[in-house]
């Protein structure tokens, strides 16, 4: 591994307690909500945060440890993007993306000549003599990805490089960082609470929630078998956390409730419903589907061209109608409704 790292830090409310290892060329996603580590952990990484324990090693050289080893920031042979860029204001685009350069002693010809290079690599050639504040987010952050990378780092680090983006942006500018990552030959570690950039853009993902790793696998596997509700969330499945029935056809949730499924089941498993295999009724359907339960209709939001409706009850849903559907079944806040789910749409594995 190029990056092995174990971190324990305490600060605050935060405890923090975390392990990775990142190969070279490999992309590894630390997702989770806002306040679970990420952050911390990345600076730590980059030695702008002191732990309170830790081992980074970095091809196989301690970086870090417990017993007084610390190589400094400027040190570590490492490139990182913030979340808002921190270009230098009253530095060029082509003296911003030098600077790095320039305090390792590379001449001024030299850096800047490597700068504007690395700027026609990310889309910015001719906008180098600009400022940063005559830059659109967009550019600001390739410049601030240029910047990372001119001095030839072994590990990149990309702190929510997306997050400060509008939605259309965003999209572009994820394209070039897939394809600058796919080029890149050490080791990255992106931190992002946003899982459609873990997705695209990561070989595997960690998920960390309360300063702890709580799942990890590449992003089919998180994305299929969610382990946590956060992360079932985030994915867009009703989490059902049961134990298979002695029949072997059916869980027994631990809020109280039974599902149906088509596979066998026994011991603790999840079982877990995506919300488009979920139909809603206004009375109880004909024909006794082995999985109907009467629900209330707690919360309604647009997602895309349909409604996204979080049911309480027995067996607590989210499910996907069509605008038309919502609007005709006179669906509001309140509403009692009964919810289908073919058994063969619930998918079951080991807790």
């Amino acid at each position: 591994m190029s990056l092995a790292a174990q971190v324990v830090l305490q600060r605050g409310s935060l405890s923090l307690d975390v392990e990775i290892e990142v190969a070279d060329g490999e992309v590894l996603a630390v997702l989770g909500p806002n306040g679970a580590g990420k952050s911390s952990l990345l600076r730590v990484l980059a030695g702008l945060l002191p732990p309170d324990g830790a081992s980074v090693v970095r091809e196989g050289a301690t970086i870090w440890d417990g017993d007084g080893t610390h190589v400094a920031a400027h040190r570590r042979a490492l490139g990182m993007v913030f979340q808002d860029h921190l270009l230098f204001p009253h530095l060029s685009v082509t003296e911003n993306v030098a600077f790095g350069l320039r305090t390792r002693g590379v001449g001024k010809a030299e850096a800047r000549s490597t700068a504007q290079g690395w700027l026609a690599r990310v889309g910015l050639e001719g906008l180098g003599g600009r400022r940063p504040a005559q830059l659109s987010g967009g550019q600001a952050q390739r410049a601030a990805l240029a910047r990372a990378l001119v001095g030839d780092p072994r590990v990149l680090l990309l702190d929510e490089p997306l997050s400060a983006l509008d939605a259309r942006t965003r999209l572009t500018v994820r394209a070039e960082l897939r394809r600058h990552l796919a080029e890149f030959a050490g080791s990255t570690v992106l931190v992002t609470h946003d899982p459609v950039d873990a997705m695209a853009l990561a070989d595997r993902v960690v998920v960390v929630e309360d300063g702890r790793v709580v799942q990890a696998g590449t992003p089919a596997e998180v994305n299929r078998r969610p382990r946590t509700d956060y992360v079932a969330r985030l994915v867009g499945l009703s989490l059902l956390p049961g134990t298979g029935t002695a029949a072997g056809r059916s869980v027994r949730l631990d809020s109280g409730g039974e599902v149906a499924v088509a596979e066998e089941a026994s011991g603790p498993v999840f079982a877990a419903v995506r919300p488009e295999s979920v139909a809603l009724y206004l009375a109880r359907p004909e024909g006794s589907p082995r999985n109907v339960w009467p629900a209330t209709l707690v919360g309604a939001t647009p997602h895309g061209a349909t409604v996204r409706c979080e049911l309480s009850g027995e067996v607590p849903l989210v499910a996907d109608v069509t605008a038309t559907a919502f609007a005709e079944l006179g669906l509001v806040p309140g509403s009692p409704v009964w919810a289908t789910v073919k058994a063969s749409e619930v998918a079951v594995y080991a807790r």
